[in-house]
């Protein structure tokens, strides 16, 4: 009566037979159909017993046991029909109604990917469970540990090493060419370079630059005295008395130390102030003198036509290729161990800030909720299309395999509430009559 096929039947492809879980399932089936077989075998022994003894003149109390076993047999042997007609045909026979997995594991491959779909993966649900894990005080409390912000920096920096080093440099100069270049060029740059430079003198970060400069020019000046006043003595006309040629070769010196630690030293300068009223202008210029764009223009179309220009791009890509890779790889660089602090100064903040929290949180449950609702029914259709891949007796073999088990106790209720029911219905009987 127990169909050891479903446990113990040869497999398909695909399913895999040593994986410790299904070892496990299939040793509880095995157990619980020895168990209900017993039961149903011990139930129809005694039935065999009791009703021989009570046709041979046994004692009164006997009809009680015979009547007891006699519907726990029957309650045993329809519960084994009713659960093994779910997975097989009862005794080989094509009995109507039966093997109903095998026979509808599509339909009810689909029935499951609706119930999911509607009750799992449900908008309202999907924003609870987001809300129930509260995302924002997890992260934090794990970045905000140095060390896990560290992790998190060196396994995007050893993400972004093999997606740089894999990238094909012709390809890369390819694209520049044919993706990048076409837009530059067909933008105006007039416009473009004038806004740029306003950007520039109101931040004064061209102050840096005229810093450096002038800097560098002072330190010149003050190392190379005798190189400076031989210049100027060389140019010279040659009928001035050389020790005219000197004093003003000394003069000079001393006028080009004296203003260029006057221009590094004072930030509102006149030359200083000079220059930012010049570039102020000169940016206003590009943005509305039309000639002055067309010969922007113009310079553009040359600069990009010049042979070189594929040189400069291939030599920019190395350098900048050579420095990220290097700023990516060095876990002491300047970038990883700012990455590092930002993100454990996020976690903290993330920890610690209700607000900041509550918007986290509140886009994490938005995002969610959004991609499950746009994909839900692709999500669900796994499924059906995994069961509908199935073949009959695959499906049927994989279902009982987790549920047969306790399908089994099925079999044994029947059994113990059948004969419940005979001894009470026997009992009945013999009051009434």
């Amino acid at each position: 009566m127990n169909d050891p096929e479903g446990v113990s039947g040869p497999v398909s492809a695909g399913f895999a037979r040593g994986t410790t879980d299904e070892v496990g399932l299939r040793r509880g089936l095995r157990r619980m159909r020895l168990i209900a077989g017993s039961l149903l075998a011990a139930v129809v022994t005694i039935y065999l017993l009791a009703a021989r003894w009570q046709a041979n003149g046994g004692p009164g109390w006997i009809g009680y046991v015979a009547a007891a076993t006699e519907a726990g047999a029957v309650g045993a042997l329809a519960d084994w029909f009713a659960v093994t007609a779910l997975f097989r045909h009862p005794l080989g026979l094509p009995i109507p109604h039966t093997a109903i997995i095998p026979r509808r594991k599509d339909a009810l491959g689909r029935s499951l990917e609706n119930f999911v779909g509607t009750h799992f993966l449900a908008e309202d649900v999907i924003r609870e469970k987001i809300d129930g894990i509260g995302v924002s005080a997890r992260v934090g409390a794990w970045l905000r540990q140095p060390s896990h912000a560290e992790r998190v920096t060196t396994e995007a920096a050893e993400r972004f090493i093999a997606v740089l080093s894999g990238m094909n440099d012709d390809l890369v100069r390819e694209l520049v060419e044919k993706a990048v270049l076409p837009r530059v060029v067909e933008r105006p740059w007039a416009g473009a370079l004038g806004m740029a430079l306003e950007r520039v003198v109101e931040d004064r970060l061209h102050h840096r630059l005229v810093d450096v400069i002038v800097t560098e020019a002072e330190t010149w000046l003050k190392q190379n005295p005798e190189v400076f006043a031989r210049t100027v003595q060389e140019r010279a006309p040659s009928w001035s008395p050389k020790w005219l040629d000197e004093a003003v070769a000394a003069k000079a010196y001393s006028e080009a130390l004296r203003f260029t630690e006057a221009l590094r030293t004072d930030p509102e300068h006149r030359a200083r102030r000079a220059l930012d009223a010049f570039l102020r202008g000169f940016a206003g210029r590009l943005r509305t003198d039309e000639a002055l764009g067309r010969q922007v223009e113009q310079i553009k179309y040359r600069l990009l036509a010049h042979p070189e220009v594929d040189r400069v791009i291939s030599a920019m890509w190395a350098t900048a290729k050579s420095i990220l890779l290097d700023l990516a790889s060095d876990p002491g660089s300047t970038a990883r161990v700012r990455a590092t602090d930002e993100l454990a100064a996020f976690g903290a903040q993330l920890a610690t800030d209700p607000e900041l929290a509550r918007t986290v949180d509140h886009t994490v449950a938005n995002a969610a909720t959004r991609v499950v609702c746009r994909h839900k029914d692709d999500i669900a259709a796994v499924i059906g299309d995994t069961v509908g891949r199935w073949q009959p007796d695959e499906a049927s073999r994989r279902i009982e395999l987790h549920v047969g088990r306790d399908l089994q106790f099925i079999r044994i209720n029947g059994t113990v509430v059948g004969a419940l029911v005979g001894l009470i219905i026997h009992l009945v009987t013999e009051l009434a009559f």
